[in-house]
């Protein structure tokens, strides 16, 4: 029978064929964790699967091959494929190091050489549960910002948060937005979430590069053409302005507009009519325009590469996104969404990032910004061998610094703020809600917010 016993304490399941050895190590677990023992490998699947241990101790000499270690290796992935974050700890002989690294290769958390001395065990054990411990309040964290009211925003940060409320305050209005940020820091998802939120959501959403199209050419695909307009002209065309009738136009780089095409943008913001080229009749559009640079307006002007009235119009908000490199909490939870996207694109089954590749991530400095990270762990997902994504198919540089792990009090402190802050997101501001949200009462969720000095 399965033991009943400190069901309120985390799980330890203790694989070991020796009775005399498996008990030894059952009580001098039993104060800290519920422990519970196998002796082979369908009762440690049975239990693994029932339990859901946090951590396991495995040893690879199991019955029926005691002698070997092909029924270990079965037990370990089959304990991973039913958990791959479990921490399994493989116990090995003392001359055994090419199987201890096998196993970690396979996805074994550490190994512990025989003969086994119970404190020693202790301390790898003890380490294992803590990292399982903040590992698991990272998943809860990228849980809860995955699914946030800002439909494909993934964010931890409390600037990015900050942000996605005043995206939501904006969304309902019909204000000219200009989103301002470094190339690939994620203007047109925000756009998109813009659209999402407004009234306008069942519209089309059109974008369209200023930067990306030639200057010959911009004119057409923004305003659209007559028949016999031009050379090549075989047909009435409607342009892109025209096409997000009823929706929302995403002008990308509005910085890199000619600035001879200038003046015909700014009579459409206006007068809300275009006409096309060729064309002699006025044609009414009802669009929202969302714009979107890296660069920097106020330099534009002075240097007479764009025009100040135009920029005034486009202009009647305006949001910062700020780089990668400034909301350093958002790089780990997004990775891990990156890398849950393209594990199902590939069919592949990867568990998670190496603590080395962690700490790579956090210290590289992203000059690209989101669209770099979401290359770079596309690359590394096709290339990895598994289970882990390391730092050589990041093709990042190793981190110079160890990375001090948090102590449980600051987990704890990290893991509510950041869920205070997703609440109060959700809850757009409302105490109220928030609270309701987190299960906490009003007066609690207020001490927080005065305890990590938030502001609603």
């Amino acid at each position: 029978m399965m033991e009943d016993y400190g069901y309120d304490l985390p799980v330890l399941l203790i694989v070991e064929d020796d009775p005399g050895l498996r008990n030894q190590l059952k009580w001098s677990f039993a104060e800290r964790y519920r422990v519970l023992t196998a002796e082979d490998r369908e009762t440690a699947l049975e239990r693994a699967k029932k339990a859901e241990p946090q951590v396991v101790t495995l040893d690879l000499g199991l019955p029926p091959n005691s002698g070997g270690v092909s029924e270990g290796f079965a037990t370990l992935e089959g304990i991973l494929k039913l958990s791959p974050a479990t921490k399994v700890i493989v116990i090995t002989g003392n001359d055994d190091r090419a199987n201890a690294v096998r196993a970690i290769g396979l996805g074994a958390y550490d190994f512990y050489h025989k003969p086994i001395e119970p404190e020693m065990l202790a301390l790898v054990v003890d380490r294992a549960f803590r990292l399982y411990g903040l590992e698991e309040e990272n998943r809860k964290l990228a849980r809860l910002h995955i699914t946030s009211p800002l439909d494909g925003v993934i964010a931890a940060s409390p600037k990015m948060h900050e942000l996605c409320r005043l995206l939501e305050q904006l969304a309902p209005t019909n204000l000219s937005v200009l989103l301002l940020g470094e190339s690939g820091t994620g203007k047109e998802v925000l756009a998109r979430a813009l659209h999402r939120l407004s009234s306008r959501a069942n519209g089309p959403f059109v974008a369209i590069n200023s930067a990306a199209i030639p200057e010959n050419l911009l004119e057409a695909e923004l305003f659209g053409y007559e028949k016999g307009a031009f050379t090549d002209a075989a047909k009435q065309t409607k342009g892109k302005i025209e096409l997000a009738q009823g929706g929302t136009l995403f002008l990308d780089e509005i910085g890199d507009m000619p600035l001879a095409l200038q003046p015909k943008l700014l009579r459409f913001l206006q007068e809300r009519t275009i006409e096309r080229i060729g064309g002699r009749r006025e044609i009414a559009v009802d669009v929202r325009v969302v714009c979107a640079t890296h660069q920097n307006m106020e330099r534009l002007i002075r240097e007479g590469r764009f025009r100040e009235d135009l920029y005034f119009r486009i202009n009647e908000t305006t949001l910062h996104l700020p780089p990668l490199r400034e909301r350093r909490e958002d790089i780990q939870v997004l990775a891990r969404a990156f890398l849950h996207r393209y594990n199902l694109e590939m069919k592949k089954n990867l568990l998670d990032f190496t603590e080395a590749a962690l700490m790579a991530m956090e210290e590289y400095d992203w000059p690209g910004n989101v669209r770099e990270l979401q290359g770079r762990v596309k690359t590394a997902v096709a290339l990895a061998r598994g289970p882990k994504i390391d730092v050589p198919e990041l093709k990042l540089p190793a981190a110079t610094q160890t990375r001090r792990l948090l102590t449980l009090r600051e987990a704890r402190d990290l893991a509510e703020r950041q869920a205070i802050c997703a609440a109060l997101s959700a809850a757009k501001g409302s105490v109220s809600k928030a609270a309701e949200l987190l299960d906490v009462t009003r007066p609690t969720l207020y001490a927080l917010l005065n305890k990590f000095d938030l502001k609603v």
